[in-house]
């Protein structure tokens, strides 16, 4: 019997029993099983005794991974090797040039490229540890392959509203600056901080400066800066991270941008807002590659009184979205309920399959829905 099929016979035992019914007329009966499979996503520390029995494991990580996803994942791999275990990470799409220099990125596995070698570790794994997303769909075609896997599947993640029911154990903390902090969290809670080596920190010090915007946002917390001196410690070069980060585009992305910001960005005054629309020909024209969009959503931000940050993207098959805020503006529930995406309170994404003009007319739309909000800005 599998674990989802047995969780859900408990629910409706307890369901009958008047148990949960308490939350039934509040939640409804989909959000009340959420709530009830979220009990049993046991704490992340229960496995920390696992941890010195040898495993075969799959690390992996949201499609088109950015410096978190990839710093986690590898981070997290260069600390189980060291326990013994035959560790492999799989990202399920490729990955921007930027983060070509990380220490164990040759081993990683594309998905897309490499389908059948993937699913023969899905296959044969113990545990498989999912970094950096907590709703399946965010590995794309990855997907089903996950969903239908017998090995455990662990969570390791800072995003809200976690799809529960699909990890038997987890951590699951929105406060956290970054997977990267949680991956940290992970290895010196269960007793190994001695097994952070340079690989393991380089890793990490990738995915919390990137996330926290090299140090900029709220979510940098005093933790986030003694786990930093912890890295630090251990030998790692940190200019040399930040120049393999941001120093390592080519002379079209910087043309690219200079067209965006002067053809492709709207900005709104009375709203507060700054949106900014690409269409699939400046990607083809500029020679866009994965990775080269990666923080332009933030320069608007960089403008006074801009509170809400936009940037839709035409990447072909979807439209993709990208949203950044400040001074309260909560851009998960905006893009949750505009479009399809979700996130973090103040950074958060989403895709639709519209054309690229009707995605920016639901966006103005849903600008204008939010006016008094994005209006009460103090300067």
């Amino acid at each position: 019997m599998s674990r989802k099929y047995s969780l859900f016979l408990a629910f409706e035992k307890l369901l009958f029993e008047g148990a949960v019914k308490k939350l039934w007329p509040v939640k409804g009966k989909l959000e009340t099983y959420r709530y009830f499979c979220a009990a049993f996503m046991q704490a992340i520390n229960q496995i920390y005794p696992q941890l010195t029995t040898p495993k075969k494991i799959v690390v992996t990580m949201h499609q088109k991974p950015d410096g978190d996803a990839m710093g986690s994942t590898l981070g997290l791999y260069h600390f189980l090797i060291q326990l013994g275990h035959t560790v492999t990470v799989v990202s399920p799409t490729n990955w921007a040039d930027f983060l070509a220099w990380m220490p164990g990125i040759k081993t990683v596995l594309d998905y897309e490229r490499q389908t059948v070698a993937a699913d023969k570790l899905i296959d044969e794994a113990d545990w498989i540890f999912c970094l950096d997303f907590n709703t399946l769909s965010r590995t794309k075609r990855m997907e089903e392959k996950l969903n239908k896997a017998t090995a455990l599947r662990i969570l390791i993640d800072h995003h809200q509203e976690p799809q529960a029911d699909k990890f038997a154990y987890g951590a699951s903390d929105t406060a956290k600056s970054s997977t990267c902090e949680m991956v940290y969290d992970f290895i010196t809670g269960a007793g190994y901080e001695d097994k952070i080596n340079v690989a393991v920190a380089e890793c990490l010090y990738t995915g919390v400066m990137t996330d926290t915007g090299s140090f900029r946002f709220p979510a940098t917390t005093a933790a986030v800066h003694t786990m930093v001196a912890c890295l630090k410690s251990k030998g790692i070069d940190h200019s040399k991270i930040h120049e393999h980060v941001y120093d390592n585009f080519l002379e079209n992305r910087f043309r690219f941008i200079g067209n965006v910001l002067l053809n492709r960005m709207e900005v709104y005054y009375e709203y507060n807002t700054a949106l900014i629309a690409i269409p699939q020909s400046d990607l083809i024209k500029f020679g866009i590659t994965t990775g080269d969009t990666e923080g332009l959503v933030n320069y608007p931000l960089g403008i006074k009184g801009i509170k809400l940050a936009a940037i839709i993207i035409d990447r072909g098959e979807e439209r993709k979205s990208s949203f950044r805020s400040k001074d309260g503006f909560d851009v998960n529930v905006f893009a949750r309920k505009y479009f399809n995406g979700g996130g973090h309170v103040n950074a958060s994404g989403g895709q639709n399959k519209e054309p690229l003009e009707e995605v920016v007319k639901m966006f103005i739309q849903a600008m204008k829905e939010n006016k008094e909000q994005l209006s009460n800005y103090e300067f």
